[in-house]
């Protein structure tokens, strides 16, 4: 067992105990069982479900999904990407173990099992804490002695929640990790953690120039839009020279049209004649060097 299993409360030994002799593994109809509605995983990796959807298909399902008794069949408690992947598969049955679990265990059980695992985003994690604590009135000290967290580390994930939608979405997507977005909490207003969190994406900064970022806009909220306007000067500075350069070494116009990813160059030409003669322009660095005695190279 790794480092931060053993650290996290009763842990799945302790809520999901080994086979007793007594228990029987039951063949149920996969279509009487519902997924676990305390699930905190959002999206499931598709590629993933399918190696698993193989590796059954092969080798058959090893070990049997967690369920207990609800009102219309079951409701799983462990097992879910096996219970996707055997759905997967085609199958009409699959073996599973009946138990009797309350909805706050069902909860532990789905997140405890997920954070061991490594599989959910940070804004999964937090709308679990966030869960726990809501529907089952737990205070964070609590919450944080069942899952073997600290406190600190529950209500900063718990924080991210306050993060306008948009920001939260770049974090489960990915695009921006826990260390860049939680300098943003400390900036009251959402336009501005949406401006800092796009701004971060583009120039990709670190957390610690994150962090630099969100003392600057502390300090005075138009640092932002000033960066942002000194980087487009330079940057039509630079264009200018550049279309120039062009220009002169082409003998055609040249346009440049910068773009956030990707930009193009217009070249124009008159003729036949003339487009065959930028070609052999482009792709003969010698005739460029020579005309502009090697100050530039195409």
């Amino acid at each position: 067992m790794n480092k931060q299993s053993r650290g996290l409360g009763r842990g799945l030994e302790a809520l999901i105990p080994t086979m007793s002799e007594q228990e029987v593994v039951k063949e149920l109809l996969i279509t009487d069982i519902v997924a676990n509605k305390y699930q905190p995983r959002n999206e499931f990796n598709e590629e993933a479900l399918e190696e698993l959807a193989e590796s059954i298909n092969q080798y058959g399902l090893l070990q049997p999904v967690i369920v207990r008794k609800v009102l219309n069949g079951y409701e799983l408690i462990a097992g879910e990407r096996r219970w996707r992947a055997a759905q997967k598969n085609g199958a009409k049955t699959i073996p599973a173990i009946v138990r009797e679990y309350s909805d706050i265990e069902t909860t532990e059980i789905a997140l405890i099992e997920n954070l061991q695992r490594e599989n959910l985003n940070a804004i999964e994690e937090a709308g679990a804490y966030q869960r726990l604590v809501n529907e089952f009135g737990l205070t964070q000290e609590e919450l944080a002695k069942k899952i073997g967290r600290s406190r600190s580390h529950i209500a900063n994930f718990i924080r991210l929640l306050n993060l306008p939608e948009i920001v939260q979405e770049y974090v489960s997507r990915g695009t921006l990790t826990m260390g860049q977005v939680r300098p943003l909490l400390t900036l009251e207003s959402e336009d501005l953690q949406i401006e800092a969190a796009e701004y971060i994406i583009a120039e990709d900064l670190s957390a610690r120039d994150a962090e630099k970022l969100v003392k600057k806009l502390m300090k005075d909220p138009q640092v932002l839009q000033e960066e942002l306007e000194e980087e487009e000067y330079k940057e039509d500075i630079f264009v200018v020279e550049a279309e120039d350069i062009l220009k002169m070494a082409l003998g055609t116009k040249v346009k440049i049209k910068p773009g956030k990813k990707k930009s193009k160059i217009e070249i124009e030409f008159y003729s036949a004649d003339d487009l065959e003669r930028l070609v052999e322009v482009l792709t003969n660095p010698k005739t460029v060097t020579n005309k502009f005695k090697g100050n530039l190279i195409v």
